[in-house]
């Protein structure tokens, strides 16, 4: 399928314009780095936007990735909840606790039509090592598109609780 240049520049645009407006703040600066033993992390999930004067539902994909950023040493991810608006529980995704070895990722994935979350939806990620180490990345990657139009955001993972063992 052939895309119209129009539409993808328009695109591009959306992308620009919403990058455009995230503080310096909101992302580490090259160079800059956070040390830990384990934290537990906050991570938004929009499996819908809304668009339009109308405000409609826009369904958008999601994928949750956990990357192990410390050179040397492995990470133990031990939790990955996924809660709906109201902050319910909706499922566990680990059965038991998962080792990432030095640079290795996992990820989760909720198609488009997953909207059991919500608008509000968001993961709850916990991990540890056994020193102290590189925090792994832990971002979740919103996607959709129809009728040639396209979004996609980046929402990165907030640390809520720093483990002090």
């Amino acid at each position: 399928m052939k895309q119209h240049p129009r539409i993808v520049l328009a695109g591009m645009a959306l992308v620009l314009a919403i990058f455009s407006h995230i503080p310096a703040s909101a992302a580490p600066n090259a160079g800059e780095y956070r040390l830990s033993r384990g934290q537990t992390m906050y991570v938004p999930v929009y499996s819908n936007v809304f668009s339009g004067p109308k405000a409609l539902p826009f369904s958008l994909a999601t994928m949750l990735s956990i990357r192990n950023v410390d050179l040397h040493n492995q990470v133990r991810v031990t939790a990955i909840d996924y809660y709906d608006t109201g902050g319910k529980l909706l499922r566990s995704h680990l059965a038991a606790p998962l080792t990432l070895p030095p640079l290795g990722s996992t990820y989760i994935y909720l198609g488009e039509q997953d909207t059991a979350g919500g608008f509000g939806a968001s993961f709850v990620v916990r991990w540890d090592a056994p020193k102290v180490i590189n925090a792994p990345i832990v971002e979740c990657v919103m996607i959709g598109a129809k009728s040639g139009q396209g979004i996609s955001f980046v929402s990165p993972g907030q640390v809520i609780k720093e483990n002090t063992r």
